[in-house]
């Protein structure tokens, strides 16, 4: 089995490293990181020293490493191991335990392999977003899953204040939800809206769910969906729907369209009865007046 492995930097948040990789030979020897470690076992069994002790991830545990703790790695049996990890710096970190109110101080995780599904959800879904996702999206689903981590299973005693109900900021919303609207294709991250609203990205984040009911990314392809409709409707074909609303590609726009609407886009617009056309503007059969990214949908705030 051929091993693969890529290790990047996240490109929306600093002091972030990621890295998603198959191994089967390959063995880590012993070694330390400035970084804490958050992995998520996909498939097989990987064994490794730490702190000491020798322990054990297999498929769909999560790792919880803290920095500058020496440990090994390599696969339990021949069929190797594969995962994604997340190295967020120290200060990354103690900027979300921050916005969450606990004190001062590096946070801790006493527990290094949990099988927790929602923090392997929210780890998988951050990762994903950062190697494939659009900017708003990477950056809102790595401080939901540091905070989930955090929340979870970090150390106990740290809470300086509880967090309260999420704040009411109408108008910060609201003109985070503007900027949204106008920016389909080219979504501001989530640091540019808590920018725009002066808000700090925890604070908007809470504020924007708590009024709307979904985080700003959920929210971003909500409003893709309900501009795609109205360009399929006007005989947009799916592909060029995709890149005008600001899906990856037509995949992205399927899985999103249909998650929304039970259907996906080309069986949508055949059993309306759309007449398609490609960028030239060819048509056959009845014209359709194509709908303007002018218009604006709207989502209860």
């Amino acid at each position: 089995m051929e091993e693969v492995a890529r290790y990047w930097r996240h490109a929306e948040v600093p002091g972030v490293d990621l890295l998603r990789a198959r191994f089967v030979t390959h063995r880590y020897s012993r070694h330390a990181h400035e970084t804490y470690t958050f992995a998520l076992i996909e498939a097989g069994v990987e064994v490794f020293e730490y702190g000491g002790s020798l322990l054990r991830a297999g498929t769909g545990a999560v790792a919880l490493l803290n920095p500058e703790v020496v440990h090994t790695g390599q696969a339990e049996s021949p069929a190797g191991w594969a995962y994604r990890v997340l190295y967020p710096a120290a200060e990354v970190l103690a900027g979300v335990a921050a916005d969450l109110g606990w004190r001062r101080g590096t946070p801790s995780f006493p527990q290094t392999v949990v099988d927790d599904p929602r923090s392997a959800r929210l780890l998988r879904a951050a990762h994903v977003a950062a190697e494939h996702g659009d900017r708003l999206a990477s950056s809102s689903l790595l401080r939901a899953a540091l905070t989930g981590l955090l929340s979870a299973h970090a150390g106990p005693g740290r809470l300086a204040r509880p967090a309260g109900p999420p704040p009411r900021s109408p108008a910060a919303v609201r003109t985070a939800c503007d900027l949204l609207t106008g920016r389909l294709a080219d979504p501001p991250s989530l640091d540019d809206l808590a920018l725009a609203t002066g808000m700090s990205p925890f604070t908007l984040l809470r504020a924007f769910r708590g009024q709307t009911g979904l985080p700003p990314h959920a929210y971003l392809n909500q409003l893709r969906v309900r501009v795609a409709r109205r360009l399929l409707d006007g005989g947009v074909a799916p592909a060029e729907v995709a890149a005008e609303v600001g899906f990856a590609d037509q995949a992205h726009l399927t899985r999103h369209f249909k998650r929304v609407m039970g259907v996906p886009p080309g069986a949508y617009q055949r059993e309306r009865g759309a007449v398609t056309h490609g960028p030239a503007g060819g048509r056959s059969g009845q014209e359709r007046t194509r709908p303007g990214l002018a218009w604006a949908p709207s989502l209860p705030v």
